[in-house]
């Protein structure tokens, strides 16, 4: 069953990252010769304009073809005869299309368990906290320069900052104070500051719902950029990378956990994983790395500033490059998602 989720979530998701090109390239009639649900051999298709929409065998996302790798297509209609903001705007659709996703499911979730406002609900004693002056009923506001939002913005601070000092910008009765703490560890070896969250979720209503989706996907993307973050830095190990392999078995424990909840908590426990991984691909996507999508922005952005092209030859050479030592990471990511299997 861990298997048919997990194919049916990231098949989705790749499906909306490749709608968003299709539909951006549409909007600036640049010819689409093929857009399809799946991936593999065709079960199904039809030819509507220049188009040929098909329906693929295997349940894994989708494509959208406009012929941007054939460079020496300056036709009308051909991808790169458009201006390059309009190839820019094409490129940068499949990215947004994921961040919308992500909100949607997120305000799917919060319509339902509701949202984690940042307050307080008790300082545990002998904790920095305690000895700052926090109670319960404070709302934390910030933490150095990083504004919080939701509670888990507190918790995922203090997991890539271990043990660092931190001005905590509090509100208490309409007012802001402010307070340096330095976490305490505790017995397991965990930084605390000493605050307790909130016992049950707030209940949301559609403007919250909206408001607190926000909050999630932002949340979402910061912790994404701070793992990568921790990757370049050496904090975290390329080994502890997960890819599709990874991402079933985490599909598949989290079914086990929470099926015998019922059908509705399988469903919002899907719809997080969905936040997580849609708002990931968005910014993975984006990353300025040859063969992905940021990849190929950069160029593009080169392109508006010098006001001509970078020779074709020399891009292509970039991205296959870029291809190659990305086809690499993902064998050496699936190599070691298996390996943790036994």
């Amino acid at each position: 069953m861990g298997i048919i989720l997990a194919i049916l979530v990231f098949g989705i998701i790749v499906f909306i990252h490749e709608l968003g090109h299709f539909l951006l390239a549409k909007a600036n009639k640049i010819r689409v010769d093929e857009f399809s649900l799946g991936m593999g051999p065709r079960l199904f298709s039809f030819v509507k304009g220049e188009t040929r929409y098909s329906l693929k065998l295997l349940p894994l996302g989708g494509s959208c073809m406009m012929g941007e790798d054939d460079v020496d297509d300056m036709s009308e209609g051909s991808f790169n005869s458009k201006s390059v903001w309009a190839r820019m705007s094409v490129v940068v659709a499949g990215a947004v299309f994921n961040f919308l996703l992500a909100l949607l499911f997120s305000m799917i979730v919060i319509g339902y368990t509701g949202y984690d406002e940042p307050i307080i609900s008790g300082v545990v004693e002998g904790f920095p906290a305690q000895e700052a002056g926090l109670e319960e009923g404070d709302r934390i506001v910030k933490m150095n320069n990083k504004k919080i939002n939701i509670w888990r913005e507190i918790t995922y601070y203090n997991m890539f900052h271990p043990g660092e000092k931190v001005e905590l910008t509090y509100e208490r009765d309409g007012e802001k104070h402010k307070t340096t703490i330095t976490p305490k560890k505790d017995e397991d070896g965990n930084y605390l500051i000493g605050i307790t969250s909130p016992v049950q979720y707030e209940k949301a209503n559609i403007l919250t719902a909206v408001q607190y989706g926000v909050y999630e996907v932002k949340f979402w993307i910061c912790t994404t950029l701070e793992s990568l973050k921790m990757l370049v830095t050496g904090d975290v190990g390329v080994d502890q990378l997960s890819g599709p392999v990874g991402i079933v078995s985490v599909v598949d424990e989290t079914y086990q956990q929470s099926k015998s909840y019922g059908v509705m908590i399988v469903i919002m426990q899907m719809l997080n994983i969905g936040i997580l991984l849609s708002a990931n691909l968005g910014v993975m996507n984006l990353l300025p790395l040859p063969a992905l999508d940021g990849g190929r922005l950069v160029f593009m952005i080169v392109e508006a500033i010098r006001g001509k092209r970078v020779p074709p030859d020399k891009e292509g050479w970039v991205h296959g490059i870029g291809m190659i030592l990305l086809l690499a990471l993902m064998a050496f990511v699936m190599f070691n998602d298996v390996k943790k299997l036994f």
